[in-house]
This record gives structure tokens, sequence and C-alpha cells, in this order.
């Protein structure tokens, strides 16, 4: 027995020995290879020795952080963990497991493998750079900015830290400080593309468009396959409403990266732009597919259902339970906390207003006469700016406001700390789930009650917001018990500022021209397939009417073309349709006087564009939908007394715009009495308007101090 197990060892002995003589020279070659960047002929030399050595520790380490460069993440972990089997006491190969488990989007793993690097090796820069990498892409931005600013103490010219830092403060929204990171990256290293992607980023939400552009396009020429590049790209276009290239742009991202959860979302933006709300409702289906919570996608999907003809209240409604389970749920488990604002019913009560659209905005039209004409005897007004975006219109809301806090740069927790610090009593949000909005600190619940209006007003589905402004058009009583809001009537669910002084009214155009001219001041995105079918029927029911379609969005010559095929397609030829751009505010209004009657879009209808439309003494033919975006002309023109103008099918809509543009010598008298009615109705006057409002308030903080809401 004896002999044969002295026998076997000096075999294996001999074996060992002879495959140490064949490993040295290959390991040799192929580190010599890797050395000179031949690396499809390294990884083939490497594979071979592991094929004599299995756990040669130095071949799994190398021919791992190959496959990990090559994103072969999956092939990369099953080596390099055989690699840290192999030699448990390597820092770097801990470092490079971490590595391909964060691009398998196993992030939480990832940081367990650079701590452990970290233990080996407590000064390791780039170990504590990956670790703030995994940490930020587990949303712990301010841990990841410990582990940033921990590697660039160790190293400060460690420009992927300074990278990273960069990026977590963009997601921190500090975008000044994020611009400082990313600039030191790239004065270490010009030509990183992805500090020049990230800055793209910063760049964009400071408004510096121009700019964003530049770095997007040197990002893409540097690293033509690096999705971030093409993805900001699509970003910026979006922004500045170019849909077409910004769709392009995307459909680049997804090629490189199928299963990018950002790609997804911004190719749905630029399909929901154009109006494809079917397949932008896919894309962010796809998005969340991927990514659960994602919020950006959830509110883009809650949005976009506004633009669903079918789309019930209760589809609607449950879409917004979605981010409330998804999101606000776990934000407000952490941050419930009692408020001790005095309970007297009858003091001066402080009003903090949530925006990202204090600025040349259509919603800023909207809320802009409610807060002008607040007593301020009753109320004391503080704005919560959220945009970097500074005009004309934002120094108007500074002058209004008793205090302007520019929150455009705070983090939803030093936002809600703030909101606390002053003492709201009364916080109002006025986004909904548009874009900019700071839900997340309405999650958080900083002030006693909470309340939701105005900027998109069809209810966020917060269960730590107590009420919403609408009216009984606009929100039936039969469907109120489906929102988490206690329903507020006001007059009209919005109101619109006066028309600018100097705008001039003009009379009926068909009187002059001879024939009569419907006109649709919307955004395309607002023009559905049966809307356009059925404004066809009505210029087919009126001989030698035509139709005017303003919006920025027809700049462009393809989104020109795809429209007036949309309409060749229902009959209707091209030299019956005039199409107009972007203008200044003035002109804008000045071309209502080119119209006769307007049409509003469905299902999703106008708002602005019919206070406009009327303001301006252009009656409007609407049809009552569903849901709120769909109600939302209708309930305007009832507020103003005009529900003959509302139909509750196509057939009654082209009957009303029909029989209406026969009536020439009434069109023209309604247009003359219009602007006194507006003035006449609670809803169209701003100072009556802002008092039932004053009441409003005052009935929630009475019912707050007996108990009833947020006690």
């Amino acid at each position: 027995m004896g002999s044969n197990v002295g026998q076997r060892a000096l075999q294996n002995a001999r074996l060992q020995k002879r495959q140490q003589a064949d490993v040295l020279p290959l390991l040799g070659q192929a580190l010599e290879l890797h050395k000179k960047g031949r690396l499809s002929e390294a990884k083939a030399a490497y594979r071979q020795l592991l094929q004599i050595a299995p756990n040669q520790f130095i071949a799994l380490h190398m021919l791992g952080a190959l496959e990990s460069d090559a994103g072969n993440y999956q092939q990369a972990e099953i080596l390099l963990s055989r690699a840290v089997a192999a030699d448990p006491r390597s820092a770097e190969a801990h470092m490079s497991l971490g590595v391909a488990l964060n691009g398998l989007k196993r992030h939480a793993e990832a940081r367990e493998s650079y701590r452990k690097a970290l233990a080996l090796r407590p000064n390791y820069a780039l170990a504590l750079s990956n670790l703030g990498n995994a940490s930020a892409a587990l949303d712990l931005h301010l841990e990841a900015l410990e582990s940033y600013d921990r590697a660039l103490a160790i190293d400060g010219n460690l420009a992927e830290a300074h990278n990273g830092c960069g990026s977590a403060l963009c997601r921190l929204r500090n975008y000044d400080e994020a611009l400082a990171s990313l600039n030191r990256a790239l004065a270490i290293k010009p030509d990183y593309a992805a500090a020049l992607a990230n800055r793209a980023v910063a760049l964009r939400e400071l408004q510096r468009f121009d700019e964003a552009m530049a770095d997007c396009n040197r990002a893409i020429a540097l690293a033509p396959d690096d999705v971030n590049g093409w993805l900001w790209r699509a970003n910026v276009l979006l922004q500045t409403r170019q849909m077409t290239q910004a769709l392009a742009d995307c459909d680049k991202a997804l090629a490189i990266a199928p299963d990018s959860d950002q790609a997804h979302l911004v190719l749905g933006l630029c399909l929901a732009g154009l109006g494809r709300v079917d397949e932008a409702l896919a894309s962010f289906d796809r998005a969340l597919d991927i990514r659960p919570d994602l919020e950006s996608a959830i509110s883009s999907n809650i949005f976009t259902l506004d633009f669903v003809p079918d789309a019930s209240v209760e589809r609607h409604q449950q879409a917004r339970r979605v981010w409330w389970e998804r999101i606000g749920a776990k934000i407000a488990s952490e941050a419930a906390a009692p408020h001790d604002n005095s309970r007297d019913p009858d003091r001066r009560l402080v009003l903090g207003y949530v925006s990202s659209d204090f600025n040349a905005h259509s919603a800023a039209f909207i809320f802009k006469p409610v807060l002008q004409h607040h007593d301020r005897a009753q109320f004391e007004i503080v704005c919560y700016s959220c945009s970097s975006k500074v005009d004309a219109t934002t120094r108007e809301f500074q002058g209004i406001a008793d205090r302007w806090r520019d929150a455009s740069q705070w983090s939803d927790d030093r936002l809600a700390a703030q909101i606390r610090d002053d003492r709201i009593d009364i916080l109002i949000d006025l986004s909904g789930h548009t874009r900019g909005n700071r839900l997340g600190v309405f999650a958080r619940k900083p002030a006693p009650i909470q309340a939701h209006g105005w900027g998109h007003g069809t209810g966020t589905g917060l269960p730590t917001i107590d009420y919403l402004f609408s009216d009984p058009v606009g929100i039936p009583y039969d469907v109120r018990h489906l929102f988490t809001e206690t329903v507020v009537d006001l007059p009209c669910f919005v109101t619109l500022a006066p028309l600018p002084a100097g705008i001039t009214r003009a009379g009926t155009p068909a009187i002059s021209n001879g024939f009569v001219t419907f006109g649709v001041f919307n955004r395309i995105s607002k023009i559905s397939d049966e809307a356009a079918a059925v404004w066809s029927r009505i210029l087919e029911r009126v001989p030698g009417s035509r139709l005017l379609i303003k919006d920025v969005a027809l700049d462009d010559q393809l989104v020109r073309d795809k429209l007036l095929a949309r309409f060749a397609a229902c009959r209707l030829p091209a030299e019956r349709v005039d199409l107009l751009g972007a203008t200044l505010r003035d002109a804008h209004l000045a071309s209502f006087n080119r119209i006769d009657i307007a049409l509003d879009p469905f299902p999703q209808n106008g708002g602005v564009s019919t206070w406009e439309a009327l303001q301006m003494g252009v009656p409007v033919v609407a049809k009552l939908g569903n849901s709120l975006p769909g109600r939302a002309a209708g309930a305007i023109l009832t507020a103003l007394g005009l529900p003959n103008w509302v139909a509750d099918s196509e057939e009654a809509y082209v009957e009303i715009a029909a029989s209406r543009a026969a009536e020439i010598g009434e069109l023209d008298t309604l247009r003359r009495e219009l602007p006194a009615t507006i003035n006449a109705a609670a809803a169209g006057n701003p100072i009556s308007y802002a008092r039932a409002v004053d009441a409003a308030y005052r009935a929630m903080w009475t019912r707050y101090c007996n108990g009833a809401v947020g006690a």
C-alpha cells in the first residue's frame, strides 16, 4: 500500500514539473501578446494555458479581465470567480470580479467584491472609485460620493473618480458642482468619452443646450460604440424639440444596448412627442420590464395615458398607484415625521408652491393669476423653483413671492427639509407627473396639508397629497372615489392669465375671406387619428373651408410631411391645410385672428390653447371624453356658459362645427361678446378665481385644525 502511495506522489510531482515547464513559456507568451495589444491572440494563449493548468491564477485573472473589457461579463464572472478561488489574497482579482458583476447589473455583489479588495489593500483608489460606481447604480448617491472622495484623497488625478463624482452629483441635482468635477476629469483625460457624456447631462439641465450638444457629438466621435453619447444627445434633441433626430439617436443607442432602460425611456418620450402613443407606451413598458422602479418611465406612462382614447379614469388612477407602490411608499416609510405648525384656524397661513415652470411655460399662465391675487393679509407665498431656466416670467414670479427659493439644484431631502424650516402650512404641487416634478418631496410629507392642481391637474396617486383642485365637469362625482386625493371644486379646474397688453382682436375672418377657417393650436402629439378623421369630415361638410394648424414641432419638415400625409389618408388634400411653426407669444396670439372656429383635439383636450382661443374671441368646439384630459375643454366651456359648444360624440362634434360655420353673423357676434363673458365668469376673472382658491385653502386649514385631515 505504502509503495503505491509513494509511486503516485512521485508521478504527480513529475506531472506538475512537466506542466510548470509547459506553463511558464505559454504564460510569458500570453502576457507579451497582451502587452502589445494583440488581444485575440492573448486570449487564445490564456485559454491554451488553462487547458494544461485549469487553476493558473494569472491566466484566469488576465483572461477574465479581457472578457470584461469586451463586455462579455458572464464569461468574465466565471473566470474571475475561479481566479479569486485560486488566490483569495489578490486585491486586484477581487476588484476585477467586481467590475464583471457590475457589468451584469449585480451591483450589490459588486460592492462586496470591491470591499474585499479594499480589505486587502485599503488605499486602492480604483477599487474605491468602482465601489462608488456600484453604489451609484443602486441609487445610493451619497455613499457613492463618499467612495469617490476617499479615492481622490488617495489619487487626486484619478479621472474615473472625478467622472463618477460628477455623475452622482447630477443625480442629486447639484449640477454646478457636477460640472466642476467633470471638468477636472476632462482636464486629466481630455478624450474621456464617458465624462463628456456626463457633462452633457449637467449642461442640459443648466439649459446650456449648445454646449451639451457639442459634448455629445465629441463623445460619439470618440466612442461610437458607447450607448451614453447617443442616449444623452437624444435627450438634448428631445428637450430642444428636435424629435425626429432624437428618434434616430435612440435607434442607435438601442442597437448598441438593447437592454438599456434609459434608451427605451427616451425612445418612448420621442414617440409620445410625435403622437405615436401605442408605441410610446410599449417603450415605457419595456423600460419598466428592465427596471420596474424607473420613476421617470412610470410618470411618462401616466402622462402618455392622457392620449389614449378609451383609457378610463380607473386605468389612469391605477397607473398612479404603480408610482406610489414602487416609488412613493418606500420614500414615505423613511421620511414620516410629525408637524408642529400652530393649529390656529384664523391665523395667516404660509403657502408653498413647488414647480419647475416658474418661467415662460404654458403652465405658468394657468397658475400665475392664482398667486398674483391671493389675499396677502391671509396668506404668505413661498415659491420653490425647481428649474434652472430663468427668464422675464421667472422675475415676475420672484416679485409675486414673499419668499423665493431656488431649489433647482437641491436634492429631494434638502428641499423637504427647507419646506419644514419655512414652516409651510399648505404645500401645493403644480406639476403632477409632468417633467421636472418633485413628487418625491411630496411623498416625504414636509407640510401638514398638501394639494395638487393646475399644472397637470389629473391627480397624483399619492396618499400624502390630501387635496386635488378640479370642477364637476373635469372630475364627475361618480368617479371621485377612484382618486387618492379629496377633490375640491373651483369655478373651473384651470383659469388663465389675461391677455398681454396691446394684443389686438380682429373681427371674424370669414366675413372678409369668403370662407371659414378652422384652427388647431395644439401640440402635434395631441392630434390623434380619430381627431384628424373628424376634422377632415368637417372640412368636407363646409365647402371652401380651410384648416390652420400651429405648433412649434411644425418647424421640422419631416413632421410637417407626416402630418399632411395623415390628413391625405383622410381625403383632406394638403392645399386645404396651412401649417405654422414657432413664434413669439404675441405673434402666436395674433394668429388666432386668422381663424373663425377652433377645433379642440381629443382624446386629450387643450387647456391653455382653449383659453387663449376664447380670450381672443374665437369659439371652440370640444368633445367630452372619459377622464380629465378628455374633459378639460368641456369643463372650460361649461364654466363660461358655453355648453352648447361641447359634443358627447364624434357625430355631434362634426354637427356643431359645421352648423356654426354656416352662421357667420352669429359667429361675429359671439366673437365680440366673448371677452366680456370671460371677465364676468368666476372661472375667467382672476380676482374672483383667486378668492375661490383662498376660501378653499382656509377650509382645508380649518378641517386640519379640527383634526379631520393630516392629523
